[in-house]
């Protein structure tokens, strides 16, 4: 990607610091699991983290092996393990009460790219409306299979939905510089589309439709999150937008501090509205919903993680460049990554890819990329050992494939290739 967008994502990787908090003890973690106390000599040589001398003092509070671990001997029955895993997940999570299916509002239709294409939107209790597209062969069609197609962070929160679809000959420059650098000059949702599929992407919370405006916020009176002198005009000028995601990137501790207090947390309200997208998926007449997959780069492979891991609707997953274990967060890389990712208190019982490995039989797979600078290659190899040793004690070890690919954070052709042929195996068979 040129400097123009390569800077937004150095300043919200230095935005996006740690926040303090304190939690209360759980009585129900096994501490048989548990690793010992971490005792150390004022002599011993400090091996140097994130958090300085505190980091591995902090990476012994979890267990090795979480309490709700399929991995723990305890566990025999998949569906039994399952069921504690969700349940503790899902209230860890505190997803919102949306309500009922919102009704969906086709707001323009048009052909482009040999693709029948719907501009929807629909009205969530808060906020303003999300903004859609739905993409489809052209024509008639029997029930097809479906992709819920899910954007990425990328430091980026003016667009959303628009970085991964092409609907004309005229694109914006920022997008085409992210298609070109993340997706190798493709627009993957519009690719997958032509295979045969029905693509919904829409945006999330706080991307595109659901960002915030500088018009909406009071309350800082000094610092970068000042919004004297800040306009919503003209918005999509590249100066404009690159000042607002570093603006965005700013006020990301701040929603999530906030969220928190408010009895929730982000990924619970991400996952609450990508649920809505995929009832929206699902009620479609051309869709078949026994055949419903979902997919991601970067944010959009940590959704998957979630909503793949949480909804078992998706019946095939490929989560790609956002796999990785707590250890790697606490100790390396928390500084990388969005607000998006945190549930307070889930590593206690289970470790990160055991989130995705909740959906187990279900086809699954992984994308990495060795030399991917948000995360550490021996903790991508070792989240790929958890899923593996998951889905291997789950019999279905061949319904998980872990894959590592040269080159650095990226979903380029080879990847996407790779991907298709993946959901071709387990939703058009």
């Amino acid at each position: 990607m040129k400097p123009t967008t390569f800077s937004s994502r150095r300043k919200f990787i230095k935005a996006s610091t740690s926040m303090a908090a304190s939690w209360a003890l759980l009585p129900d973690i096994d501490i048989a699991f548990s690793k010992p106390p971490f005792n150390q000599s004022p002599n011993m040589t400090v091996t140097k983290s994130l958090i300085g001398i505190y980091g591995e003092w902090a990476a012994t509070l979890v267990p090795n092996i979480p309490a709700l671990s399929f991995r723990q001997n305890k566990w025999n029955d998949t569906k039994k393990w399952q069921k504690e895993a969700l349940a503790k997940t899902n209230e860890l999570l505190s997803k919102p009460n949306l309500g009922k299916n919102p009704t969906v509002t086709v707001e323009k239709k048009y052909t482009y790219d040999g693709l029948d294409i719907e501009e929807l939107s629909w009205q969530l209790p808060y906020g303003r409306a999300t903004k859609a597209y739905l993409l489809k062969p052209q024509g008639p069609q029997k029930p097809l299979p479906a992709i819920l197609a899910l954007h990425d962070h990328g430091g980026n929160k003016y667009f959303g939905k628009r970085k991964i679809v092409k609907l004309s000959d005229e694109q914006h420059p920022l997008l085409k510089d992210h298609q070109e650098h993340y997706y190798g000059g493709k627009a993957w949702a519009n690719e997958i589309a032509k295979r045969g599929y029905v693509v919904l992407v829409h945006d999330t919370f706080a991307f595109e439709s659901r960002r915030v405006l500088y018009e909406e916020v009071g309350g800082f009176f000094w610092g970068p999150l000042k919004t004297d002198g800040k306009s919503d005009a003209e918005p999509e000028k590249p100066e404009n937008i690159q000042a607002y995601n570093t603006w965005a990137s700013e006020h990301e501790h701040v929603m999530s501090k906030s969220l928190f207090c408010g009895g929730t947390t982000w990924p619970g309200v991400v996952l609450a509205e990508d649920q809505v997208a995929l009832d929206i998926l699902s009620n479609r007449p051309e869709v078949d919903k026994n055949r419903i997959g979902c997919a991601g780069l970067s944010g959009g492979g940590l959704r998957t993680a979630y909503l793949g891991g949480l909804d078992p609707r998706i019946k095939c997953a490929v989560c790609v460049g956002f796999m990785s274990t707590w250890d790697d967060f606490t100790l390396h890389k928390s500084y990388t990554h969005t607000w998006m990712l945190y549930v307070p208190l889930l590593p206690n019982y289970l470790d990160f890819p055991e989130i995705l490995g909740i959906r187990a039989p279900l086809p699954t797979m992984v994308q990495n990329n060795n030399d991917d600078d948000l995360f550490t290659l021996p903790e991508m190899k070792k989240a790929d050992v958890i899923l593996q040793e998951i889905f291997k004690k789950a019999g279905a070890a061949d319904h998980y494939q872990g894959k590592f690919y040269e080159g650095e954070h990226k979903f380029d052709q080879s990847m996407q290739k790779d991907a298709f042929e993946w959901f071709d195996k387990w939703l058009k068979s």
